[in-house]
């Protein structure tokens, strides 16, 4: 026999989110065991014929089969929905199933959406050539223009779409503000909250109604696995989400919910150190030779610093700057860097660095980039746990070449 836990789920709930990323969402087995067990099984079985048509009605709250829930998964989802203050958390394969089941699973032929410009660009590829071919159409629309989403609104608009910061540019959208809006619409609100993490962003207590996350990212934080989550309320599940991740099978392995679950526990500790770096690089680079603009939220010279200090509990993990030269500029500034690496991840305990115009949103047109403000020059650096100094001076010795 194990003994009973001494928190009860509602105590978790009243703590601290650095008490509830540890204590929260934990499913013991009769062994008692201190870390989370994984659970590496694609089916259960039943006691009698009677229990599992009770399962698969719904009357009996087990488990049925791993796409459609995995008692690792499910410690994961109640962990992340504590520390977000969701009623309810699905996980996901990717962040790119996150997004997509979110948008697919509410949408219909004859909805619309309105979605801001400065998206990543898989998610871009979802709102402007995945969505036409089920006859779902789009706008897009400057997502820190609140006119601008209001304009946007038909009366077939069921969803709007942001991510803030955006990726690579770090603008701010006022959630808030867009939120209002769409209530207003009658549209659900899904906010992309991968850049800011749980940890510096609460999209639900801004009016969101859905909030998605890459778990690839900071969650995990070591570039080990993929996954995605979905955070909703109970009605939305229900209504949408459940059916839509059970048919089409989206479904997290159990293997990497257990890293995601595992890291969740760190997390605090990670974004904590990783802005901490690069708040202070983003003002020690910004008077260095070579580089023309520096982009970081809690900057005083961010065009939404204001912002940023009103909707964020920090600035984030991210720094983007621009190199003079262009792109042959910025790949000699690549080339030379021997800390940071060059990888379009983020988020990750190494400190990782892309360029944007030829990777993450290469698929763009000049045009395109250009009217979401990523130039040729333009830098996208994810700090990690290394010493401020080092990375100081690993970016300072690839500007002089």
């Amino acid at each position: 026999m194990t003994a009973e836990p001494k928190l009860t789920p509602a105590e978790i709930a009243q703590l601290r989110p650095d008490t509830r990323l540890v204590h929260g969402g934990i499913l013991r087995s009769p062994f008692g065991e201190t870390s989370e067990a994984l659970f590496l099984t694609q089916g259960y079985v039943y006691e009698t014929a009677e229990q599992a048509e009770a399962r698969f009605k719904g009357e009996d709250a087990g488990f049925i089969y791993t796409r459609y829930s995995n008692p690792t998964a499910a410690m994961f989802e109640g962990r992340l929905a504590l520390l977000e203050g969701a009623e309810v958390c699905r996980s996901t394969a990717s962040g790119m199933a996150a997004v997509t089941a979110a948008l697919l699973c509410q949408l219909k032929a004859g909805d619309h959406v309105v979605a801001a410009r400065a998206l990543f660009g898989s998610c871009r590829y979802v709102v402007e050539e995945l969505l036409p071919r089920f006859g779902v159409t789009s706008t897009l629309v400057d997502g820190t223009d609140i006119a601008a989403w209001k304009a946007a609104v038909r009366p077939e608009t069921k969803v709007f779409f942001l991510e803030s910061p955006t990726n690579p540019t770090l603008e701010l959208i006022d959630i808030a503000a867009v939120a209002q809006v769409s209530k207003v619409a009658g549209a659900c609100l899904i906010v992309d909250n991968v850049f800011a993490t749980p940890m510096l962003q609460s999209p639900l207590q801004l009016g969101a109604d859905v909030v998605v996350y890459s778990a690839t990212k900071h969650i995990d934080g070591q570039g080990r696995c993929l996954a995605g989550a979905v955070l909703c309320s109970e009605k939305f599940l229900t209504d949408h989400l459940q059916t839509f991740l059970r048919q089409t099978g989206p479904s997290v392995s159990p293997f990497n919910a257990w890293v995601m679950l595992k890291g969740l526990e760190t997390l605090p500790l990670r974004v904590e150190r990783s802005q901490a770096s690069a708040a202070t690089l983003a003002d020690r680079i910004a008077d260095l030779p070579g580089i023309t603009k520096v982009i970081y939220p809690y900057r005083a010279d961010h065009p939404q610093h204001e912002l940023a200090k009103r909707q964020m509990r920090g600035g984030g993990t991210l720094v983007t700057f621009e190199v003079e030269g262009g792109k042959a500029g910025a790949f000699r500034f690549l080339n030379g860097l021997k800390v940071a690496r060059i990888s379009n991840n983020l988020g990750d305990a190494k400190s990782l660095i892309t360029h944007p115009a030829t990777t993450t949103h290469q698929r763009f047109t000049p045009e395109a980039r250009a009217q979401m403000g990523i130039s040729d020059g333009m830098v996208r650096l994810s700090v990690g746990l290394e010493h401020v100094d080092d990375l100081t001076d690993d970016v300072a010795r690839a500007l002089r070449g």
